[in-house]
């Protein structure tokens, strides 16, 4: 049986990833700030993402390590924060990579997630994976958390990389604040509702995940999106579409920044356009179970009773 290692799993995403990783027969290690034990065919490490512990003996013999390790950037951006933002990233993948090194035999295939971030605000240009990095703080944050995987001397692990756009499930990820809000009939666009989001439904991200990791020939940077992004204001009406909501004015964009503020994140965050393709991955003829916003948000709220598949 091949072994994963899903470092940060007890996320968002790493929550969809671990039981798609059961159902196709890896024995999974998952490894995270709480107590080490097993559950549901889990086996938790305990790990504080930065120093090699007990831990590093599950590295010995593993197939592949998935790191997701990294504080949300979803909080407000004061000088402590960014500091902890970028160290958790770097840290966690100097510490597998440490890990690694002391291994008889090197993991064959390490996935590590980064974010569009790395493309700064894109405006209405279309980035794909060959697209210059931004010299905003989110494009600061995944140079420097590339950097250290890129750094890694793994000459004989496939390395991958793949850049997150807003995550779409039910139980948290993007949706988390703007499905309360427009359910409270706040879901008008943000700023001018011009900014583009690049989004994409979890089901998909988690069949990414598996094809970077079964799929041998997949190496490199990879954009993690929705072939179709959309704008702020498109987003958001879909959103009330969904939800059954009738139409809500836009917030003007300072009055975004306080009530994010208020709310403990980072008000221009929501204002950042990011316009960002999978060309790698549709290249690579990956087919989205849902290639449109509509689809997504669709499946999420009015559609229930039919689970995405999170199979290849």
């Amino acid at each position: 049986m091949k072994r994963v290692i899903l470092a940060g799993g007890r996320g968002f995403v790493g929550q969809a990833l671990a039981p798609a990783l059961l159902a196709k027969g890896y024995e999974l290690v998952v490894l995270g700030r709480g107590a080490a034990h097993r559950k549901d065919g889990i086996d938790y490490q305990q790990w504080d993402g930065k120093t090699i512990g007990g831990w590093a003996s599950a590295i010995e013999g593993a197939d592949a390590i998935v790191n997701l390790t990294g504080k949300n950037m979803n909080c407000r951006h004061t000088l402590e924060n960014r500091r902890e933002i970028i160290r958790s990233r770097v840290d966690s993948v100097r510490a597998l990579g440490e890990a690694i090194a002391h291994c008889a035999t090197a993991t064959k295939i390490f996935v590590q997630a980064s974010g569009v971030g790395y493309y700064g605000d894109t405006g209405d240009r279309v980035a794909d994976e060959g697209a210059p990095r931004g010299a905003d703080f989110p494009a600061d944050v995944c140079r420097q958390w590339e950097g250290a995987f890129d750094a890694l001397d793994l000459r004989t692990t496939r390395k991958v990389v793949l850049r997150l756009g807003a995550v779409l499930g039910r139980n948290g990820g993007a949706l988390s604040v703007l499905g309360k809000l427009t359910r409270w009939f706040m879901g008008g666009a943000v700023g001018n509702g011009r900014q583009f989001i690049s989004w994409i439904h979890v089901a998909d991200v988690v069949r990414m995940f598996m094809s970077a990791l079964e799929e041998p020939e997949l190496s490199g940077v990879f954009n993690a999106t929705a072939p179709a992004p959309v704008t702020n204001g498109e987003f958001m009406r879909e959103l009330r579409r969904a939800l059954h909501r009738p139409w809500s004015p836009s917030v003007p964009a300072p009055f975004a920044r306080t009530g994010a503020w208020l709310m403990g994140s980072e008000g221009d965050l929501a204002l950042l356009s990011s316009r960002c393709v999978p060309r790698r991955f549709l290249e690579h003829g990956f087919q989205f179970q849902f290639p449109t916003v509509r689809d997504a948000l669709a499946n999420l709220y009015n559609d229930g009773d039919r689970a995405p598949s999170l199979q290849q």
